[in-house]
């Protein structure tokens, strides 16, 4: 006999579904009315989140390729192998032909980009909220490579202390899966800045963030961190295009990936410092 009624795992993958969709419609009307979270308590709850590994979702958000989303699949590879082959595509666009000596990665995460970067830089810097995830990226890196690691472990609240510990400018600047999880689209006008800051002249960044495509669902969510990490911050495209100009970065190019296996509302930014 058969049925018609779906198995168990699938109506749990369902109920989830639909839980964490309403978890969101709750979490976007408060901020409609105004019940936003202040940068500063969002910070506090990004640091509480990211500091300490806590589990298999937290490494899966880490990128550690030992979460079970990459296994059994060539995902976890090719996440940094596809934004390797995007950025020497952006390079040829922007004109960047300058040797890679130092590139610096902010929220290299557990080093899924950060084993295909590497081996063509002298220095490769990874920044980082999370102590035992610079420890995991530099093992990956440290399998693939002679390229001497760097980390830099820094505090949500305070991303300007980087600039203290790198003392050298960097001629490629990376930012992968980070700006969607930051506390407010202001907090990234910080993070642009540093950047520029950290470029040499003729420096090349490659910025990836979520886009606000004008619908209620892809506006920031501005509260509520641990539960919807991943839409806390958006951005209009020509919004950030802008930002960017303002904080002394030059776009080049930008890249939209409508979705991928990850997720959805993708764009990557090729700026350059003059």
């Amino acid at each position: 006999m058969f049925s018609l009624a779906p198995s168990t795992s699938t109506a749990t993958r369902q109920a989830k579904r639909l839980a964490r969709r309403a978890e969101e419609l709750v979490q976007r009307t408060l901020t409609g009315v105004g019940a936003r979270h202040s940068e500063h308590r969002i910070s506090a709850d990004a640091q509480a989140y990211w500091r300490e590994p806590a589990g298999d979702r937290w490494q899966a958000n880490s990128h550690w390729r030992d979460a079970s989303v990459f296994q059994d699949n060539d995902l976890w590879a090719r996440i940094g192998r596809e934004h390797l082959e995007l950025f020497e595509r952006g390079a040829r666009m922007a004109g960047f032909t300058r040797p890679w000596n130092r590139i610096v990665d902010w929220g290299c995460g557990g080093g899924a980009n950060a084993v295909e970067f590497a081996p063509h830089a002298r220095e490769y810097i990874g920044v980082d909220i999370s102590p035992a995830t610079l420890g995991e990226c530099e093992r990956e890196v440290a399998a693939v490579c002679d390229t001497p690691f760097t980390p830099v472990s820094i505090d949500v609240d305070a991303p300007e202390a980087a600039l203290g510990r790198i003392t050298e400018p960097c001629d490629v600047f990376l930012s992968f899966y980070v700006f969607e999880l930051i506390p407010t689209p202001e907090y990234g006008e910080r993070l642009l800045r540093i950047a520029s800051r950290l470029l040499n002249p003729g420096g090349l960044a490659l910025i990836q963030i979520k886009y606000d495509t004008g619908s209620w669902w892809t506006r920031p969510r501005r509260r509520g961190y641990r539960s919807g990490l991943a839409e806390m911050t958006t951005y209009p495209i020509a919004g950030f295009w802008e930002l960017a100009s303002r904080c002394g970065l030059t776009p080049a190019a930008v890249q939209l990936v409508p979705r991928n296996e990850l997720d959805k509302h993708y764009a990557y930014f090729f700026l350059t410092k003059g």
